[in-house]
């Protein structure tokens, strides 16, 4: 029998209200792999309601039961049981490999004990009014209230936790909307902040179907207890973002990417070539900071070109469950690889050249391809793949380069290669990116400053403490003060 993933709402795991569920399938072979609940109307208020009613406690937590718990489930997760539990969830429900499921899970204890150390910049400022003699002004970052978080299937463990642990930290409570293609490894995150000791209704988690997720997404933003809310989907992205417009409720949004890897003549190919295929190829390109658009400098575009032919077809995508010569997945449903073919047959039609790959789909599997000439106004140059398809363009110049580099409207990543740090340090400051990494994978950010959009398909945003908490103003006054009108 197939796992029951249920809904989790003020320290409890219950099903849904009104018994609906829905089937979660492997995105390879089909296979149903587990069934969720599928959380009503009701269920959504009761989890809003939960974090409410928590809210009034867990915010006036001593740091130092906080900064406990974070360092508990750091532990937790880093055992043998949280391993397996995690990699089996993430290969059943998003055909991820080994490697990507390691991805996935080892950076996260560390995550937890960075977050921990974050308690530091909870502290506040005091200081004598600079207007009234006497004054003392007393500013202190403090919690927003109930923060709505939805999370994204490819990354679903670490990007989940990431979702609701910074928020959380700061005295926030979270109700946590799992992608229908990921409920189970979403949940993980639920099991280990309880198993830690987090207080009942402080996190909440809610699945649904993909029928019934617009409607009550729409609600829970509604909510007047909801204060944030925080999102990583470029499909809904721009609609999450009107609909928290309406009610002036501010957001985080890391949405897509479409990063440029601009690599000068002087730069190691073998080097740039090995970080550009893994960059633009791990989890089948399901990143949104995989490497889509190669930006080559005329002097080394042939022998990159090859190099990079040579390392993508030594790639094969299948069932990496069960064929150990396949190091690719499945893209995550059927839909989204007739959308990277038509993408490729577009690029074609209108003058590019496969350089490898068939330029065709097996259900949900595409085999990796590197298309070379590709230009702007090609659907493959202007719109996120999120599948493993590389492309190639020539330059002759820097400045060309960086044109070429922001021509998009993404502004996730970026990365620059160059033996020459001052010039590569001068290319990255002029690429309009968020993140810009010389000399190594776009897949990469860092635990505190993490990666952030620019504005547009990118979103806009930090997981910082400074976008989940407001600075709070306290003036205590001296007596005796005179006043305009009364004496």
């Amino acid at each position: 029998m197939s796992p029951f993933t249920e809904l989790f709402i003020n320290g409890k795991f219950v099903p849904s209200s009104t018994g609906e569920t829905f089937e979660v399938c492997n995105p390879y072979s089909g296979a149903i792999v587990g069934t969720s609940a599928s959380a009503s109307s009701k269920d959504c208020k009761d989890a809003i309601e939960a974090g409410r009613e928590a809210f009034k406690t867990w915010e006036h937590s001593p740091l130092t039961q906080r900064r406990d718990i974070y360092l508990k489930a750091a532990d937790l997760i880093q055992s043998e049981r949280y391993r397996l539990k995690i990699f089996q969830a993430i290969q059943e429900e998003t055909a991820a490999s080994i490697d990507l499921a390691m991805m996935n899970w080892a950076p996260v204890p560390n995550m937890l004990r960075t977050h921990a150390g974050l308690l530091e910049r909870l502290k506040g400022d005091v200081y004598p009014s600079m207007t009234v003699p006497g004054a003392q002004i007393v500013t202190q970052p403090r919690a927003m209230g109930v923060i709505f978080a939805i999370a994204p299937w490819n990354a679903p463990v670490s990007l989940a936790l990431r979702a609701v642990s910074i928020p959380i930290l700061c005295g926030n409570t979270a109700v946590l909307k799992s992608s229908e293609i990921s409920p189970r490894s979403h949940a993980i995150v639920v099991e280990l902040f309880q198993e830690a000791g987090l207080p009942d209704g402080v996190l909440n988690f809610i699945s649904m179907s993909r029928e019934s997720a617009p409607s009550l997404t729409a609600e829970i933003i509604a909510h007047p207890a909801v204060r944030h809310i925080n999102a990583r989907s470029d499909r809904v992205g721009t609609i999450i973002a009107m609909q928290a417009a309406k009610y002036l409720k501010p957001c985080v949004l890391e949405l897509g990417g479409k990063t440029p890897a601009i690599v000068l003549n002087d730069a190691n190919i073998s080097e740039a070539a090995r970080s550009i295929v893994f960059s633009s190829m791990a989890h089948s390109g399901q990143i949104c900071m995989a490497t889509s658009r190669v930006i080559a400098q005329r002097g080394i575009s042939d022998q990159l070109l090859a190099v990079i032919k040579s390392l993508i077809e030594t790639l094969k995508a299948g069932d990496v469950g069960n064929d150990k010569s396949v190091a690719l997945g499945a893209l995550f449903n059927e839909g989204s690889a007739s959308s990277v073919v038509k993408m490729l047959k577009d690029a074609q039609e209108k003058g590019a050249d496969i350089v490898t790959g068939d330029v065709s789909n097996i259900g949900a599997v595409v085999q990796p391809h590197l298309v070379a000439n590709v230009k702007s106004g090609m659907q493959i140059w202007d719109r996120e793949v999120f599948g493993p398809a590389l492309v190639f363009t020539v330059v002759d110049s820097i400045d060309e380069a960086v044109d070429l580099a922001n021509d998009s409207d993404y502004s996730l990543s970026a990365s620059v290669w160059s033996k020459d740090l001052a010039v590569a340090q001068s290319v990255a400051s002029r690429i309009y990116s968020g993140y810009a990494n010389i000399n190594g994978p776009s897949i990469h950010s860092e635990p505190i400053d993490g990666l952030v959009g620019l504005g547009g398909a990118s979103g806009y945003g930090r997981f910082s403490v400074e976008n989940f908490t407001h600075k709070r103003v306290v003036i205590t006054h001296p007596p005796g003060r005179k006043f305009p009108l009364v004496s």
